[in-house]
């Protein structure tokens, strides 16, 4: 019996922020995965190791996790003013499919340095010392986000003493600024309310903010869910109860988001909308061991992403909280202890992280113009990836 050999691909395996992902040129795919469709998904799942009913993703380049199941396509611009397209896949680990509704905020941080590598901004744009700025197109969901790469004798700059709360080496810090950050098309706010009611069964009717900046997010207050905001990831991914109210809590609020017309149709959207929980600045020991003060935090953040809970915090929730920080009545903002702000710092369960936004009010609707927040990136493995044939 004969059998196929692998085929290798391009690729590079890079870090992001608090995430890892498989980095591909659109032009290095096989050239039925250069197209959206089976095709691609089924590479990417076999590149990454899903589905894995061990979910472990042993044999691929998967980690077990939300912040390591993910693949990242870059392509020429399709908009004029930018240097490259940047396309999202989050990689189910347990089931057989790709997730293309939203973007990676961590991963973000490496698009501009792998965008300056393959070749895709102009080389009398890159200085010989300083920094690039790269403007990326991101076609999850069609917003302009710029990132600011640090550039030493010619090339980028990964190394540096950024230090970045859940990654654990220092690094070379990347800016990066979330243009008009609402996601997607619509009201920043999809229902019209700053705070809602969200009824959901086996809960009961939680006040809840619904909002879409950087990603669709819903925050609900962590006193009303049983919790306080300083849990650890053990806490809620080993309490199979806790998982499935998040869950519930998720799919019903993404039918008032109107992001699905049926909670049934979550199971099928695993990447939006997140969850999060917010709570009044404590005291509290990170993931790492390290002592977080509440006076150094506004306010305490926790977020489930692919039906976990996140180890520290996703780069697009950041912009939503970042957001919704800034527009006073928020449960975010109140929990921060309410009013005018253009920062914020929350604590998340490896540590803290500051984030800026600016909201203004329009005509009786609050819009988003930027979201900024720092990054780091770096190269992990470059050359090909091989999957069976």
């Amino acid at each position: 019996m004969s059998f196929a050999p692998q085929i290798k691909v391009p690729a590079t395996y890079m870090r992001g922020g608090t995430s890892k992902g498989v980095f591909f040129r659109l032009q290095d795919l096989p050239e039925a995965c250069q197209v959206p469709g089976e095709a691609r998904d089924k590479l990417l799942l076999r590149v990454i190791g899903s589905p894995d009913p061990y979910q472990k993703q042993t044999d691929g380049m998967g980690g077990a996790t939300s912040s390591t199941s993910k693949t990242v396509i870059l392509a020429e611009p399709t908009q004029a003013d930018h240097d490259v397209d940047y396309l999202f896949g989050q990689v189910s680990i347990d089931k057989p499919f790709v997730d293309w509704s939203g973007n990676c905020g961590n991963l973000t941080a490496a698009v501009g340095a792998f965008a300056i590598n393959g070749g895709f901004v102009d080389k009398d744009r890159i200085p010989e010392n300083g920094t690039c700025t790269v403007r990326i197109w991101q076609a999850n969901i069609k917003k302009t986000i710029v990132a600011h790469v640090p550039i030493t004798n010619g090339e980028v700059q990964e190394t540096g003493d950024f230090e970045l709360d859940g990654v654990t080496f220092p690094a070379a810090e990347v800016q990066i600024e979330f243009m008009d950050p609402a996601d997607g098309e619509g009201a920043m706010f999809p229902t019209g309310n700053l705070v809602d009611d969200l009824e959901v069964p086996g809960v009961g009717v939680l006040k809840a903010t619904m909002i879409n900046a950087g990603i669709p997010t819903i925050f609900v207050n962590a006193d009303a869910i049983g919790y306080k905001g300083t849990e650890l990831q053990d806490d809620i991914n080993s309490d199979p109860k806790a998982l499935e109210m998040f869950e519930t809590i998720r799919a019903h609020g993404a039918v008032k988001m109107g992001l699905i017309s049926d909670v049934s149709e979550a199971a099928a959207r695993q990447h939006t909308p997140k969850v999060a929980f917010v709570a009044s600045p404590q005291d509290y020991i990170a993931s790492s061991g390290k002592a977080i003060a509440a006076v150094d935090i506004d306010v305490l953040v926790r977020a489930m992403s692919m039906g976990k809970l996140h180890h520290a915090m996703m780069g697009t929730a950041a912009v939503a909280i970042a957001t919704a920080s800034a527009i006073p009545g928020t449960l975010v903002n109140l929990a921060a202890g309410g009013g005018d702000r253009n920062q914020v710092t929350f604590g998340h369960p490896s540590g803290t992280l500051r984030v800026g936004a600016e909201a203004k009010e329009v005509h009786g609707q609050w819009t988003a113009t930027k979201a900024i927040m720092s990054r780091s990136a770096r190269v992990l493995m470059e050359g090909w990836v091989r999957v069976p044939g």
